[in-house]
């Protein structure tokens, strides 16, 4: 495994407090279907969202093990929180290749003062996902006045809790663009109508932009980003799988609460007490067993990340370094998948038919990580793999690998 000296790294983020308080709500808002507006706001205060922001512009320029480890913590307290911040730091991860000028400090100095950005890129039909070019999000230039964008986004993950959007299309031309901006621009509407079974707080809704304004400063052609999308993928790709770790720890934690809590057992079963029982006991330490090797394995493709992203701030990056990440991480995302879905689904043989009542909400771990697996087929990223290995074919380079 990959290993990395934690050195000069800054301090972890005092998350404790607004952590706690995120846990503890967490069921309950689910099945309130509230939404945890007030602990995102009090995120801003930690630090943990400018942990990727350069230190010359107020953040900790923290390594990528560092973020990743953090945001496990963000997960397992509540994971829908975690998957709405993703849009934020991959921003980030894009802006630190950006070359200096005003829009770049801009959006440094935003960030760092505590503005969350949120996504508009995922359209609800036509072109393939991964497809920029074919996007029907259009942006207009007006050579007086700047541009203005109109379409609609679906999949719009972390914008419910923005106050910036990072909404991409294409020109009239069909040229790839994007465009960071406020939310509280003309013709942007933010809708909440994501209703997946699962991750329901995430923010993953539709957001419309009509005729919406964006100025020559913050629209972004294509051709002018320079990491190359594999490298962004890999992160992207990633985060996901750490909010699956996140959720996997949840779930052993209520594990562990389940079986020391119960009084009632079974009249075959082989102790008085079920805590005592040696095969709940058993399912108990598998699922925790599992939880750990998910951090590990997040946190060891993290530091491979690490690797990938010094070379390419240093001009020194190959096109084997970018594929060893795309492989790693997509590899860490099929052993954590199913390893997590099946520690989340044996938390009801620790539980009984008891621990499926909807107050206990525990069906909440199964049905996050379920939609979080979902989000790019297992199956064809394992058969892309067996090719590489095998065949030495390139891994695809997009966001999702």
């Amino acid at each position: 495994m990959t290993q990395q000296t934690e050195v000069e790294q800054p301090d972890r983020p005092d998350l404790a407090g607004v952590l706690s308080e995120l846990e503890a709500g967490a069921a309950g808002r689910e099945l309130a279907a509230t939404r945890p507006h007030d602990v995102v706001d009090r995120l801003r205060t930690t630090g943990f969202l400018k942990l990727r922001v350069p230190r010359a512009y107020g953040g900790a320029d923290a390594s990528l093990r560092q973020v990743f480890s953090s945001l496990i913590d963000v997960a397992r307290a509540d994971s829908s929180v975690a998957q709405a911040l993703r849009a934020h730091f991959a921003y980030i991860e894009g802006l630190r290749f950006t070359p200096d000028g005003p829009g770049r400090t801009g959006a440094f100095e935003a960030i760092a003062g505590g503005s969350v950005i949120g996504n508009a890129i995922t359209e609800p039909g036509g072109a393939a996902a991964g497809d920029f070019a074919g996007l029907a999000t259009t942006f207009v230039h007006h050579p007086d006045n700047g541009w203005t964008i109109t379409g609609t986004k679906f999949y719009s993950t972390g914008t419910l809790y923005a106050d910036r959007v990072w909404v991409w299309g294409v020109t009239e031309d069909g040229v790839p663009a994007s465009a960071l901006i406020p939310l509280d621009r003309p013709g942007i509407t933010v809708v909440d109508d994501w209703d997946g079974f699962g991750q329901r707080a995430s923010g993953s809704g539709t957001t419309h932009f009509d005729q919406t304004p964006a100025t020559v400063d913050e629209v972004v052609v294509a051709g002018s980003e320079p990491p190359p999308r594999l490298a962004i993928g890999s992160f992207l790709q990633l985060w996901l799988t750490a909010v699956v770790a996140g959720n996997l720890e949840a779930a052993s934690q209520d594990a562990q609460a389940l079986l020391r809590g119960r009084r009632r057992g079974i009249t075959h079963g082989t102790t008085d007490l079920p805590r005592h029982d040696p095969v709940l006991l058993q399912q108990v330490g598998d699922i925790a067993s599992k939880a750990y090797a998910v951090r590990v394995i997040v946190l060891d493709a993290a530091s491979l990340l690490d690797d990938v992203d010094a070379r390419l701030h240093a001009g020194e990056l190959d096109g084997s370094t970018a594929q060893e990440a795309g492989r790693r991480v997509a590899e860490a995302k099929i052993s954590i998948d199913r390893l997590a879905l099946d520690a989340a689904t044996a938390l009801f043989e620790v539980g009984g038919a008891s621990a499926t009542r909807t107050g206990a909400n525990l069906d909440r771990h199964w049905r996050n990580i379920r939609t979080l697996a979902s989000h790019n087929s297992t199956r064809l990223k394992a058969q892309v793999i067996g090719d590489h290995v095998i065949n030495g074919a390139d891994l695809p380079d997009n966001t999702y690998f």
